[in-house]
């Protein structure tokens, strides 16, 4: 998520320096915030839906799919983010929900019906 975070707020950045190069002004308000929201799920839509990993799940060798193997859609991405929201609300209760489900899963998971996968690096020759 760290990784993530950091390639998200590097494009939020872009953003509101090219918003405020454009307008010569501060730039806030509940447009902004819904642009910026638009941006975030945009990143993980493409990222989830068309490659099945973000740039962080890749730095980590995970992916994410849906239980039954296949790439996740767009309504599952929107349930994982809905999902991500609501863990982060309880206060990260909905991530320390995997030490508890029997398939270590979390809200997000749970929600959209997803898994994350991992894949150990491959040994030498």
């Amino acid at each position: 998520m760290l990784y993530d975070g950091l390639v998200i707020l590097a494009i939020w950045m872009i953003t509101l320096f090219g918003l405020v190069a454009l307008t010569n002004t501060a730039v806030a308000g509940p447009v902004i915030q819904s642009l910026l929201f638009i941006e975030l799920v945009a990143f993980f839509t493409y990222f989830w839906v068309f490659r099945g990993q973000t740039l962080g799940m890749l730095a980590w060798r995970l992916s994410i799919s849906t239980t039954a193997g296949y790439r996740l859609t767009f309504t599952q991405v929107v349930l994982r983010i809905v999902g991500a929201m609501a863990a982060f609300a309880c206060l990260g209760i909905g991530y320390l929900w995997i030490l508890f489900d029997p398939a270590r899963r979390a809200w997000p998971d749970v929600i959209s019906d997803s898994v994350i996968l991992y894949t150990p690096k491959q040994p030498d020759k």
